[in-house]
């Protein structure tokens, strides 16, 4: 659709060649007066507004008053025959975009129209851009309800307005690059940039280089100067990542960042000041890599202002289920398929599950799920023997004192097993189907599923 563009100006004969000339690439509206384009204004929205300064009635800033106040925020343009610049200066202080002397130059009004919409998309994406974080990494975005999560969001809320250098611990697949990007969202510099680094990822000869920079000519193979993370993150936030991996020489520079917030590029000694916020995340005990002698005590201090130690997905067990939910509906938006559906006795399952992975592993699991069962509901036979496999060690370890004496035996078959579990179940309960579900922790449709499956187990 073409962009809708209002002309205002008493001169019938101006706005008539400019709609002639316009026309093709806008749709074009014409006003005589600032009383007709204020009514213009209310009944349209307009992404470009160009008026006149000098008409009868009310001028030509009063149109741009109007306009720059409306919901509408077209871009505004003045124009004028009398070459009063200070007065088109005035005009923009109060929100126009440009001004052009009369009679108008019809390329020159073509090109900073076009710059005018380029910089108003430009502006509006940003925007939105900005709001998609806010949402993506606002304490809204990380999901759970659980008290260990709730702690942490507390901590979040508590130091991501703060300066202080902040230390992420947990395990593997916690989120913990999650967390550090709701502290940046969460500051005063969330609209500056946001840098992560992983450490692991990068052999010790490359990480000095990618942190801090170097000079042209600094070792063998730099062909140019190079901006380092350190200097990327002017005004945001660096997000250093499994930070237990670096070595002792980077460690001695990181020290000296914390101490003077300043740095020097590999190859150069000019000392650069650089604003940049801290945060760092570990799987390892660095207390204990302190104490072995494989990292600096004095950096240790410095880095553990704060911590943040995020809880594994085994004690947020209200979290599971809702985790589950959101994921299978996301990949399954993502893909443009029909989610699977989770039966009961499959969330069962899945909840006596460790998730060793952590978050990392059940959001894996979601997409390999969505891709291979598209649309099918799930129960507890369709999943993957290392859920089942464990589901029946918590069963066994449950029902040792009611069902019986017998135990998993690990050399029979996880089918096996689950056999002489049912019929010491239905003994013990002499055949009545709901007490044996309820000895076994299953439902009744569960139960009544499996004997199905295995009729000769039924007294």
């Amino acid at each position: 659709m073409k962009p809708n563009l209002l002309i205002v100006d008493d001169e019938e004969h101006t706005r008539e060649g400019l709609e002639l000339a316009l026309e093709d690439r806008f749709e074009v509206f014409l006003a005589s007066s600032a009383e007709e384009a204020f009514n213009a204004l209310d009944a349209e929205k307009f992404e470009v507004v160009l008026t006149d300064l000098r008409m009868s009635g009310e001028s030509g800033m009063s149109v741009i008053n109007f306009a720059v106040k409306h919901a509408s925020n077209p871009i505004c343009i003045m124009m004028t025959a009398y070459g009063e610049v200070e007065i088109a200066v005035e005009a923009m202080k109060r929100g126009a975009f440009d001004f052009l002397s009369k009679p108008v130059n019809l390329e020159k009004l073509e090109l900073l129209i076009q710059r005018g919409l380029n910089e108003r998309k430009l502006k509006s994406e940003n925007h939105q851009l900005h709001q998609r974080l806010d949402k993506k990494f606002s304490f809204d975005g990380i999901l759970g309800k659980s008290p260990a999560l709730e702690k942490v969001l507390e901590q979040v809320k508590l130091v991501g307005p703060s300066k202080a250098t902040v230390l992420v611990t947990g395990d593997t697949g916690t989120g913990k690059e999650l967390v550090a990007q709701a502290i940046h969202q969460n500051s005063d510099r969330s609209r500056g940039p946001f840098v992560p680094v992983h450490c692991a990822a990068l052999p010790s000869n490359l990480l000095e280089s990618e942190l801090f920079g170097h000079e042209k000519g600094a070792f063998t193979g730099a062909t140019e100067r190079r901006v380092g993370r350190f200097e990327s993150a002017k005004g945001g936030t660096l997000f250093l990542d499994e930070i237990g991996e670096i070595d002792s020489s980077t460690q001695v520079k990181l020290l000296r960042f914390l101490e003077t917030k300043s740095i020097e590029r590999l190859g150069s000694s000019k000392t650069l000041e650089v604003d940049a916020r801290l945060v760092c995340a570990t799987n390892r005990n660095l207390q204990e890599m302190v104490n072995n002698g494989d990292f600096r005590e004095d950096l240790f201090y410095r880095l553990n202002v704060v911590t943040v130690d995020l809880p594994s997905l085994r004690e947020r067990g209200d979290d599971i289920v809702l985790l589950l939910h959101h994921f299978l509906n996301y990949f399954a938006e993502e893909n443009g398929f029909e989610p699977p559906i989770l039966e009961e006795d499959a969330i069962a399952t899945l909840l006596h599950y460790p998730w060793p992975g952590n978050v990392r592993e059940l959001r894996n699991f979601c997409e390999n799920l969505v891709v291979l069962k598209r649309g099918a509901k799930i129960n507890h036979y369709d999943l993957d023997t290392r859920f089942t496999i464990q589901d029946m060690e918590s069963l066994s370890a449950g029902t040792v004192s009611v069902v019986g004496k017998e135990t998993m035996s690990h050399s029979l078959s996880v089918e096996e097993n689950e056999k002489r579990l049912l019929r010491n179940a239905l003994l013990q309960s002499r055949g009545n189907k709901t007490k044996a579900a309820e000895l076994m922790g299953i439902s009744r449709r569960t139960l009544h599923r499996k004997l199905v499956r295995w009729p000769e187990l039924d007294l």
